[in-house]
């Protein structure tokens, strides 16, 4: 029409007809009905027999649904879950019956103790000769308490459970379970055990129903290298019905290697690996162990299944690492990268700090890192007294002297000691098997105070869980998280899981802009 009109040519245009609503006489476009919406409205109401009011049954202690006949939904309030529920107890009754079509649906917020929730529906129809009328009501849903049946069954018995998940893993600190407990938060893979308790080298799970503790068994070894058996055990028997009650065990137990050890590799392991080290240093533990020759840069990665047909222990681990003043780094290789970590390998001079006259030499991994006057973290090899089995099979193996495995920050965070971190972190709400002394809480604190450095250094550990803003922290202290002197921080980014700016924040910062 347009290239018609720019032409030159004569162009009829079109025009929408009007005709008189055959109730109220007023124009309106024609329609099947010949009726204006309003007179339409009052002719005919959809929502004729369906229910303005529906009970739904909640349990109070897991905050789940009942949806008939027995099946619980876990959903909180406001959430898609709870209106999908919602939208599903009218669909499946009034909107079939009354060959109804349900189109939106959205909450109408209400006080959470009325025990009331209403939702508006949008509903259309055909009426009258083939004309669809559309049309918005609400529902009220009644909420009336009642526990589900894993719930009563705690409430009766609280030590009640009907499966148990026992992680152990037999080494001499706790860091890869506070790993652990943190992707376990972040992914709600505990949300249905009924109890936790910490164990002296593990934590127990407990579950009410034999399902969920396999999903656990499952989700565990994905993220950790992990061998499991189960058992089970008779509770009860019915004669008559010919039922069995059994109470099930499932023994987990995650490898002895964790990350920053070093490791001699047997010498099968070490032909299948490509006759990788002997001396090796795990450099990452996840569904695999990342293994790394400190002085080749070679690396590979060995999966659960290989590890526990050859199972071997760490030459040295975490606790026996010895600090190192750096005096001189000359770089032998450029920059490598390896499972997304960048290393560079090159000859250290280094002396104990707790034997400054003796120095060593040694080659290492950390040559982007390390420069003369740094203090680092290693293994002394030199003065080390290691009676493994299969590093004696090595003849003509000679050894470092040290072994260095991470740059030290200690000497910096000395001026920091005693000042809240920005950031904080959740926990489970675990009970104890048995209570601690004195000694072994300041090894557990001591512990998880090296967890928390290690989660400021390593951005690859605080990828995979959830840090969140810490409340107790004073805002005008922030500038002195990344003052000066190189201390490895977590950037406030990384912190908005949980950042709650206040209103008065907010309008500060509505002002500026």
């Amino acid at each position: 029409m347009a290239m018609a009109e720019e032409a030159g040519m004569f162009v009829v245009h079109q025009t929408i007809g009007t005709v008189l609503c055959c109730k109220c006489g007023i124009p309106m476009q024609p329609s099947a009905a010949n009726m204006c919406v309003n007179c339409l409205r009052s002719e005919v109401d959809i929502t004729q027999g369906l229910r303005k009011q529906v009970i739904i049954v909640h349990c109070p202690e897991c905050d789940s649904y009942l949806m008939p006949p027995k099946t619980w939904i876990k959903c909180r309030l406001e959430s898609n879950e709870l209106l999908t529920f919602c939208w599903n107890k009218v669909k499946n009754t009034d909107f079939k019956k009354n060959k109804i079509r349900g189109v939106h649906a959205e909450f109408i917020w209400t006080e959470p103790h009325s025990k009331r929730i209403k939702v508006r529906f949008t509903i259309q129809k055909e009426v009258l000769a083939n004309a669809i009328f559309e049309q918005k009501y609400i529902v009220e849903y009644v909420q009336h308490e009642g526990m589900c049946d894993s719930c009563s069954r705690v409430q009766a018995n609280p030590d009640q459970w009907v499966a148990v998940v026992q992680l152990r893993q037999h080494v001499s600190h706790r860091r890869t379970f506070f790993y652990l407990e943190q992707i376990i938060l972040k992914h709600d893979a505990a949300a249905r055990a009924i109890t936790v308790k910490q164990m002296s080298e593990g934590i127990d799970f407990f579950f009410a129903n034999r399902s969920h503790a396999i999903k656990f068994v499952e989700f565990v070894g994905k993220v950790a290298p992990v061998k499991s058996r189960h058992d089970k055990q008779l509770v009860s028997h019915d004669l008559k019905s010919n039922n069995y009650n059994y109470k099930y065990t499932f023994s987990v137990e995650i490898c002895q290697i964790c990350r920053e050890d070093l490791i001699c590799l047997p010498l099968k392991v070490a032909a299948s690996l490509g006759n990788l080290g002997p001396l090796v240093i795990c450099t990452k533990v996840t569904n695999t162990i990342a293994l790394m020759d400190p002085l080749t840069l070679r690396h590979c990665f060995l999966d659960a299944e290989r590890y526990w047909r050859t199972p071997f222990q760490p030459l040295l681990t975490c606790r026996q690492l010895v600090q190192y003043y750096v005096i001189d780094v000359k770089i032998v290789s450029s920059e490598v990268n390896v499972g997304g970590s960048s290393y560079t390998a090159a000859d250290v001079e280094v002396a104990r700090l707790a034997d400054l006259g003796t120095v060593l030499y040694a080659k290492t991994h950390l040559g982007h890192l390390l420069k003369p006057g740094d203090y680092a973290l290693g293994y002394d090899l030199y003065g080390a007294n290691t009676n493994d089995a299969e590093l004696g099979k090595y003849r003509g193996l000679n050894l470092p002297e040290a072994i260095l495995i991470k740059k030290s920050y200690e000497e910096t965070r000395q001026k920091k000691r005693g000042k809240p971190r920005p950031w904080k972190l959740k926990s489970l709400n675990m009970e104890l098997d048995e209570p601690k002394s004195r000694v072994e809480q300041e090894k557990v604190n001591s512990d998880y105070e090296q967890f928390l450095k290690d989660l400021e250094e390593n951005p690859d550990l605080r990828f995979k869980i959830s840090l969140y803003h810490n409340r107790e922290y004073q805002p005008s202290e922030m500038g002195t998280v990344t003052d000066g002197e190189d201390v490895p921080s977590v950037p406030l980014e990384e912190l908005l899981a949980d950042l709650d700016l206040s209103d008065k924040e907010v309008e500060d910062y509505c002002m500026e802009e």
